[in-house]
């Protein structure tokens, strides 16, 4: 009370004082503006969203990582069918022996020991057939000599061909083939997930790109509402001078105008944070230097107006969605690894057989002449079998095998209840956010007409600066309530287009994992 009352008694004395004061706060509020308008850079890059979904692709680290993933799967599928490549075995082996013999009885002593050098050379190819066969076709070539054979040279020759075939386990192209048919199968998850991936990476710089755009709106309209309550002081101070106006108004006026300048803080922070998230999507820069680097976007052109139906999408989202074409794969991996194990419970019966021709002679020519003209054929058949008392491993792998297929079963029909309510809830959303364009068009609009309804009524002495202060920050929530709603509607559109599993076909996007 006594602070008001010496400044009511020394206003005269004031004058020229709050004349500086108001010069000075002019000249900050104008160097705050400069600073704060959201005006870019000479320098700064300006972004159309395809640019900045093309950097995306270009050097997102997410798409980067998921794309090796692909082609790893890719090549592991190259892996597995290496199993059925031929192998060239050769091997070669000089053994020395001493044997030797008993102490004669009638001398008392010990003769010579025997001795035994014999050289081994063996040349084969050998693999396994989609049917489970195991096959070898080569030669061999043995040459023993010593005290036996008084050091002569004997090559022992064979040529032929041998084989194993499973009539029960493992038998037949499915088990056979499982590994591979199973490595494809990883293949063609990872693919789905790199394409899901790319998807999310797409859809999330739309988001940040709209979220940046929002932001700018955001900051202009706090800049806005700085103005009119500059422009509404100044008005004041006019009034006061001439004697209309109260010092309380005036002081309302200063109030409210140095307030909303946290508002442009709070706004400019927003438009940072925007900046970096976008940034973060579209560059693959991993050092400080990426918070200096400044980005423009242009503005979004409006949506147009869509009418959606997510019963009648419905089909394509299960036909485009990753995760309900991963979970179709998985289930078809895990049959694959049940008919596998079912098969693991029969016993072990393999039919063997081998045929060909044998050469022996003193010089190793001679020997493998005979070969060539087929005089001594060779040839054997037999039947190994094993089989295992209880089974119990086997069973037990079966039984997990066809839980887990089960499961996989459950997990597809899981996913396809959630896209039906996804495609429904993001369907639903581009309705309300359309009403919303609407409903903060006319708020906007009404906001607009009553503040200058209520500054008329100001200037004829009919309300009060709190109450035009009052519309005023009314007016700038209205704009921002409008650009989020326009913002939120590019974002629903982009994220049905998600929800469907479209996205890509939307942007014509043809992306290969990396090789």
């Amino acid at each position: 009370m006594i602070v008001a009352k010496q400044g009511i008694h020394l206003l005269p004395m004031l004058t020229a004082r709050r004349h500086f004061a108001l010069l000075f706060l002019s000249l900050f509020i104008a160097a705050l503006f400069a600073r704060s308008a959201p005006s870019a850079p000479t320098d700064a890059t300006k972004l159309t969203l395809n640019d900045a979904i093309q950097r995306a692709l270009e050097k997102n680290f997410a798409i980067k990582v998921e794309g090796y993933n692909a082609s790893i799967a890719s090549a592991r599928v190259t892996e597995s069918l290496g199993k059925f490549d031929p192998v060239l075995n050769g091997s070669y082996n000089n053994a020395d022996n001493y044997s030797p013999q008993l102490i004669d009885l009638a001398t008392g002593l010990r003769p010579t020991a025997n001795y035994t050098n014999t050289v081994a050379y063996d040349l084969n190819v050998g693999g396994v057939l989609p049917w489970g066969m195991t096959y070898q076709a080569g030669t061999t070539t043995n040459n023993p000599r010593g005290t036996f054979t008084s050091f002569n040279d004997n090559f022992s020759t064979f040529a032929g061909v041998s084989g194993t075939q499973p009539l029960l386990r493992n038998f037949g192209f499915g088990t056979t083939l499982a590994t591979i048919r199973i490595a494809q199968v990883n293949r063609g998850l990872s693919e789905w997930q790199f394409r899901q991936t790319l998807i999310n990476t797409i859809t999330q710089v739309i988001f940040s790109y709209n979220d940046l755009n929002f932001a700018y709106a955001n900051l202009r309209s706090a800049i806005r509402s700085r103005d009119l309550a500059t422009q509404l002081l100044d008005e004041n101070e006019k009034r006061f001078k001439t004697g209309s106006m109260s010092q309380y108004e005036v002081t309302s006026a200063r109030s409210r105008a140095a307030s909303r300048e946290e508002n442009i803080l709070f706004a400019e922070q927003g438009v940072h944070e925007a900046e970096n998230a976008l940034k973060q999507l579209i560059t693959d820069t991993r050092n400080p230097a990426l918070l200096g680097e400044k980005i423009v976007i242009e503005e979004p052109t409006p949506a147009p107006i869509v009418i959606v139906d997510a019963a009648a999408d419905f089909r394509i989202a299960l036909e485009n969605r990753p995760d309900f074409q991963q979970a179709k794969l998985s289930f078809k991996r895990d049959s694959i690894n049940t008919r596998l194990r079912h098969n693991q419970l029969l016993p072990q019966i393999d039919l063997t057989g081998s045929y060909g021709y044998n050469g022996l002679d003193t010089d190793l020519r001679s020997s493998r002449q005979q070969l060539k003209d087929r005089d001594f054929h060779s040839y054997s058949w037999g039947v190994v079998a094993s089989v295992p008392l209880t089974f119990t491993t086997e069973r037990g792998r079966y039984r997990a095998a066809r839980l887990q297929q089960a499961q996989s079963e459950t997990v597809q029909q899981q996913v396809e209840q959630n896209i039906v309510v996804l495609v429904g809830n993001a369907a639903a959303n581009i309705e309300t956010v359309q009403k919303r364009i609407q409903a903060t068009r006319k708020a906007r609009e009404l906001a607009q007409a009553t503040l200058d309804d209520e500054v008329k009524r100001l200037r004829a002495g009919q309300s009060s600066t709190f109450f035009v202060a009052q519309v005023q920050e009314i007016l700038s929530a209205a704009e921002v309530y409008e650009a989020r709603a326009q913002s939120d509607y590019h974002k629903a559109l982009a994220d049905y287009d998600r929800q469907l599993g479209v996205t890509l076909e939307k942007l014509n996007i043809t992306v290969q994992p990396p090789k």
